[in-house]
């Protein structure tokens, strides 16, 4: 006596060596021994031999019409024998031979949306309208499969259908792993052995390398689109008192429209000189939870690129706001009392008031004049007749070079920043979105250039100050700590004042440049909140300790801050193997200095080199570079000419300190499309019964 049973979805045939109440043993044909329980016993039968019903079972199966079958079953349960009877008896009392029962069953089993299993061996049709939209979903499901195969033979004959293109940066970095779309570029790439993304730049669906870079950072961080809504500032209400005998100005970029600090200086020849740093104070007119507010808090930062910026803020609103030269400009106001001849600081005060802007100076057009030789002539004692600002920048500059010396001492070390910063400048109009092809200029300027220092102590000075004073006062604020300057130690985002050991201050509260950065406008807020309150601002001010709404500000910050940033290095790292096509540079000089990177000495780029491996930090090479690859911003080089025998020890330690601020050399974008996956045609069929 033979048995058929299923187990774990599989149909069985054996010989039964016993049989007891509840269980069977059974022989397969391959002499494996099971145990089956007496209930899982589906058919017994005599003949044939349990091999051949099996084949005879499947082959009779397929010529069963489900339509058919569907049409003979019976509205109540039925088991598959029942069935059999009904599709392949003439007789109704007669019932079907084994192999038809067998046959019947697997059809039945193989066909859920038809019929729906009921127990072992029995079944229940589908619901006429539960069966349609089965029968709908399968026929969709065949239609969706033709169209995967036909868009992966576009694909692989060099064409990209439009609906792959439009999916384009959602298939390759947050794909949908069930569209047809992401199936299609699965399937191609498999069936022509290419990488997803060589597969589809070839087939054209990546118009050009700059636009695929620009276009997959606004899919990842602007999916809505960049446009702002029509919204007009609102202006300051209250009346704010002018500032007196203050004349200020401002030193940016050319390209900087968002203007949100100033500097003045009084008393000079006087022996007590007071400092005047003006921040530009939207703040006093938006308002938190205002629409202003949403866009800022939406965008987070301006995001800056050559050629080009995204504003965290309309225009309309920064040039409400901008410490706009020959304008009287609400401002956030610290004055700093300082003995002149020793600088030392005897006060500070923080005033909300209108700050007369005299001049917008730019740095790039002044950096000539105001050199390091102008400021050592100018201390030592030489006059300035005839240059605009000369007397108030000369003063600036000996209180920068005081205030970082006193930060050195904190820190334990000198700010030895030696690689310069480098200016990318296109020849696309002013405002308009580059296209990627522009002709682009790099200039080096060297980091901690007099105009430079001038304003970034000035606004650390500020920074501080107004951090040490939040705490102060009990009102919260968004700081930057460092615990150490050891390896590893990153800079943190928190609530708290605490130290900040890279810049060598007390605490450091981002607050000088509300027009770019919100976390700054928040900050503002706080330290409007303290001007106007005193002593009682911590119930005042929009945000109280232990706020969550202030955590989830620092939150998205950081990660949009990140992002923003991450794509600034990328977009800057493009235009630089720009430059090199566009100037035929096959060769560059470079210093190693981890493994088997280096870093050209003329141009921000980092890149490995074969033969650089092993070499000492801060060895000067010769360096021949190979092909450039502007998808994935990769490009690498030859070492072909050592130019230095021994490498200065002082210079290595410089490389190894500056190498904490990390950049790397980039390596083939990270996509989301995966190979392994199954196959297309073993997609699950959806919405079936």
């Amino acid at each position: 006596m033979f048995v058929l049973f299923e187990e774990a979805g599989k149909f069985l045939a054996g010989r039964i060596l016993s049989e007891a109440d509840s269980s069977l043993q059974v022989e397969l044909d391959s002499g494996k021994r099971v145990k089956l329980k007496a209930a899982n016993a589906l058919l017994k039968f005599e003949k044939p031999a349990p091999a051949e019903l099996v084949a005879a079972g499947q082959k009779i199966s397929e010529e069963i019409d489900l339509d058919l079958a569907w049409e003979f079953a019976s509205e109540e349960e039925f088991s598959f024998a029942e069935l059999a009877r009904d599709y392949f008896s003439a007789d109704p009392t007669r019932p079907a031979s084994t192999e038809q029962q067998a046959a019947a069953l697997f059809r039945l089993f193989e066909a859920p949306h038809y019929f729906r299993r009921a127990g072992k061996g029995r079944f229940k049709k589908a619901p006429a309208e539960i069966l349609q939209q089965a029968l709908a979903a399968i026929e969709k499901k065949k239609q969706v499969l033709a169209q995967i195969t036909a868009w992966a033979e576009e694909l692989a004959q060099g064409r990209c259908p439009a609906p792959v293109r439009e999916q384009l940066y959602k298939i390759l970095f947050r794909p949908d792993k069930n569209s047809p779309e992401y199936k299609a570029v699965v399937e191609a790439s498999r069936a022509a052995h290419k990488a997803p993304l060589d597969l589809l730049q070839q087939a054209g669906a990546i118009a050009s390398p700059y636009q695929f870079h620009w276009k997959r950072f606004l899919f990842e961080n602007f999916p809505k689109g960049t446009a702002f809504p029509a919204i007009q500032a609102p202006p300051v209400r209250d009346e704010l008192p002018l500032a007196a005998n203050v004349q200020a100005f401002s030193i940016d970029d050319s390209s900087t429209t968002e203007i949100d600090d100033a500097l003045s200086v009084q008393g000079l020849g006087s022996g007590s000189v007071t400092l005047g740093i003006h921040i530009a104070a939207p703040g006093l007119a938006v308002l938190p939870g205002s629409a202003i507010d949403l866009l800022g808090r939406a965008r987070l930062s301006t995001v800056y690129m050559p050629g080009y910026k995204l504003t965290m803020l309309p225009d309309e609103v920064v040039q409400s706001y901008t410490l706009q030269e020959g304008r009287h400009c609400p401002a956030l106001s610290l004055y700093v009392t300082l003995d002149e001849a020793t600088l030392a600081i005897s006060a500070t005060s923080t005033r909300l008031e209108q700050v007369p802007i005299a001049a917008n100076l730019r740095h790039d057009k002044l950096d000539e004049v105001f050199n390091e030789a102008f400021f050592e002539a100018a201390e030592a004692g030489a006059s300035t007749p005839g240059v605009a600002w000369g007397s108030e920048l000369s003063f600036l500059h000996r209180l920068a070079r005081h205030l970082k010396a006193q930060r050195e001492v904190v820190r334990g070390k000198p700010e030895n920043f030696n690689r310069p910063d480098y200016n990318f400048s296109l020849d696309n109009p002013s405002g308009q979105e580059p296209e990627g092809n522009e002709k682009v200029s790099i200039s080096i300027r060297k980091r901690g250039a007099p105009l430079d220092l001038i304003v970034a102590e000035a606004m650390i000075l500020a920074n501080s100050t107004w951090g040490e004073w939040l705490a102060e006062h009990g009102v919260p604020g968004i700081y930057r700590s460092q615990a150490s300057l050891a390896p590893g130690v990153k800079v943190r985002m928190g609530t708290k004042a605490l130290p900040h050991a890279g810049i060598g201050v007390k605490s450091y509260a981002w607050a000088t440049s509300p027009l770019r950065r919100y976390t700054d406008l928040v900050n503002q807020w706080q330290i409007i909140a303290c001007v106007t309150h005193g002593r009682t601002a911590a119930l005042a001010a929009p945000f109280k300790p232990k706020d969550a709404e202030l955590f989830s500000i620092i939150s998205g910050f950081d990660g949009a801050y990140s992002a923003y940033n991450g794509f600034q290095a990328g977009i800057e790292r493009y235009w630089t193997l720009k430059y090199l096509q566009q100037n035929g540079i096959t060769e560059l000089t470079a210093t190693a200095f981890k493994d088997n990177l280096v870093r050209a000495d003329d141009l921000p780029l980092v890149l490995p080199a074969m033969g650089a491996q092993g070499l000492p930090r801060g060895a000067k090479l010769r360096i021949r570079l190979g092909e450039i690859d502007e998808i994935t911003l990769d490009v690498s080089g030859t070492v072909i000419e050592r130019l230095d025998v021994v490498v200065d020890d002082a210079a290595a330690e410089q490389v190894d300190e500056e190498d904490n601020e990390s950049e790397i050399a980039a390596g083939p974008i990270s996509i989301a499309v995966d190979l392994n996956e199954a196959p297309a045609e073993n997609a699950p069929v959806a919405g079936g019964a």
